[in-house]
C-alpha cells in the first residue's frame, strides 16, 4: 500500500533487472490501498475495538446517550474495523447530522466511502473536514491517498506534505510521500520518509520494503537485503518482499535461492508477475 536500477553483469539481465525493479514498486503501490488497510486506518484504535463485545458496550453508551455524535463516531470506527460498511455508514452520518462541523466524522466517511468505491463522495467529505479544520493531518493523508490512486501525483505530495509540516504522527504520511519520491526517482527523499515512517511504526513491514527497493535502486545491496529480511520477518504473506529478496539472490548470482524466493511469491500471488518473469530469468541458472 509504491523504480531504475543497473544491471548485474549478467548479459541480457539489465533490462529485464529495471522492469520487474518497476513492476515491483507498482505492485507495492498497489498492495497500500487494501480494504484491509483502510479498515485499520479509520480512526487510531486498536484491533479489539472491532469486536462484538466492544460494539455491544458502545451501543449500551448510545442508548444512554442517544444524541451524542462522539458516540455515533466511535461506533462508526468500531464497525469499520469489523468490516461492516453499512452500520459504519449509519453511524457517521448520524454523528454528522447532530454535529454538521463533525470534521473527524467526515474524514471517518470518507474511508468507509473510499473502500465502497465512492471516490467523489470521499473527496467531498475530505475537503469538507479540512475547510471546517484546516489543519487535520488525517484529512490531507486520507485526500491524499485519493488524489494517488487516482494518478494526481503532484496533488497526493501537497497533501502529504501538509499533514507532515503540520508534524503528523500518522506514518502513511511519510511512507506515501516516500512511494512518490521513489516512482519519480528521488532515491534519496524516498529513503528519508520510508526511514521517517519506521521510526514511528517499527512492526509494519511495508515501509522496509519500500526503503529496501529505493535502495536496491541505489545498487546498495547490503541495505536493501537488510530491509527486505526485516519486511519477511513482520510479514511472511507478502508477495513483494519475497520476490524482491528473489532479486537480491539472483543479482548475487545465486540463482537457485532467488528462485526459491520467486516460488514463494508466486505461491502467495499466481498472477504476479516480478515473481513469473523472474523464475523465467533465473529457471537455467537454477537448475
Amino acid at each position: 500500500m509504491t523504480r531504475n536500477i543497473a544491471g548485474n553483469g549478467r548479459t541480457g539481465t539489465g533490462h529485464a533487472l529495471r522492469a520487474i525493479l518497476t513492476a515491483g514498486a507498482m505492485g507495492l503501490l498497489a498492495s497500500c490501498s487494501t480494504t484491509d488497510m483502510m479498515n485499520q486506518n479509520v480512526v487510531s484504535i486498536d484491533a479489539s475495538q472491532g469486536s462484538e463485545q466492544n460494539i455491544s458496550s458502545l451501543s449500551q453508551v448510545i442508548a444512554a446517550n442517544p444524541n451524542d455524535p462522539g458516540a455515533y463516531n466511535v461506533r462508526g470506527a468500531a464497525y469499520g474495523r469489523a468490516g461492516d460498511d453499512r452500520r459504519a455508514m449509519d453511524d457517521f452520518n448520524r454523528a454528522l447530522q447532530l454535529d454538521p462541523n463533525y470534521y473527524q466524522a467526515y474524514a471517518n466517511r470518507a474511508l468507509i466511502e473510499r473502500s465502497l468505491g465512492r471516490q467523489m463522495e470521499a473527496l467531498n467529505d475530505y475537503n469538507r473536514a479540512l475547510q471546517i479544520n484546516p489543519d487535520y493531518d488525517i484529512a490531507y493523508i486520507g485526500r491524499g491517498n485519493l488524489y494517488r490512486e487516482a494518478g494526481q501525483q503532484n496533488d497526493a505530495l501537497s497533501d502529504y506534505t501538509r499533514a507532515i509540516n503540520l508534524n503528523t504522527t500518522d506514518p502513511r504520511a511519510y511512507h506515501n510521500r516516500g512511494l512518490i519520491y521513489q516512482q519519480r526517482g528521488q532515491q534519496e527523499q524516498a529513503i528519508a520518509d520510508f526511514s521517517s515512517a519506521i521510526s514511528l511504526a517499527p512492526k509494519a513491514p511495508y515501509p522496509y520494503n519500500g526503503r529496501g527497493v529505493s535502495y536496491l535502486a541505489l545498487n546498495d545491496d547490503q541495505n536493501a537485503k537488510a530491509d527486505f529480511t526485516k519486511a519477511l520477518a513482520l510479514d511472511q504473506q507478502n508477495a513483494e518482499s519475497w520476490a524482491n529478496m528473489g532479486l537480491i539472490f539472483e543479482r548475487e548470482g545465486d540463482f537457485q535461492k532467488a528462485a526459491s524466493y520467486y516460488q514463494k511469491a508466486k505461491a502467495l500471488n499466481p498472477s504476479y508477475q516480478p515473481a513469473i518473469q523472474g523464475l523465467q530469468r533465473v529457471a537455467g541458472g537454477a537448475a
